[in-house]
């Protein structure tokens, strides 16, 4: 697999018209995207991939579909097919309503590289990074870990 340094695309004009209609009230993952814009990008996993051979499923979308599927208790079948399926994780990951996802292995894949080569807290690291340009955290400030997530 290897790994093409493509701008992350905007979300599509018509997933977020039906995005928008299924949820007018909002969602958390749409929230996510529309108000902390992109977390990751693919120059955060460069060191995780070849420059060449055939190209990898983004980077930064494996990332968010990881980050997904551990909040919401998935197997790689589960989040693979929550990839296809569901609006609000096309609308995340800037796909196209008609997207066809990918296999779930491409998960399993995506973890081992990450652990080969010891970058398994760079998801974690990112997503805090991230919060705290955006104002959501701030250094020696406390966070709860009580409250439930929905």
């Amino acid at each position: 697999m290897s790994l093409s340094f493509e701008p992350i695309p905007p979300v599509p004009p018509e997933t977020i018209r039906v995005a928008k209609a299924a949820f007018p009230k909002g969602n958390p993952y749409m929230t996510l995207r529309d108000e902390l814009g992109p977390i990751f990008g693919d120059a955060d996993f460069v060191s995780l991939f070849s420059t060449t051979g055939q190209p990898a499923v983004p980077p930064w979308q494996l990332a968010l579909v990881t980050l997904m599927q551990f909040r919401e208790n998935l197997s790689d079948r589960q989040a693979a097919e929550a990839v296809r399926s569901r609006i609000d994780w096309k609308y995340i990951l800037g796909l196209e309503l008609t997207d066809a996802g990918f296999d779930f292995s491409v998960l399993s894949e995506f973890r081992q590289r990450l652990i080969k080569n010891n970058a398994s807290e760079l998801l974690l690291e990112r997503l805090l990074e991230h919060c705290r340009k955006v104002g959501l955290i701030r250094a020696r400030g406390k966070q709860r870990t009580d409250l439930p997530v929905y």
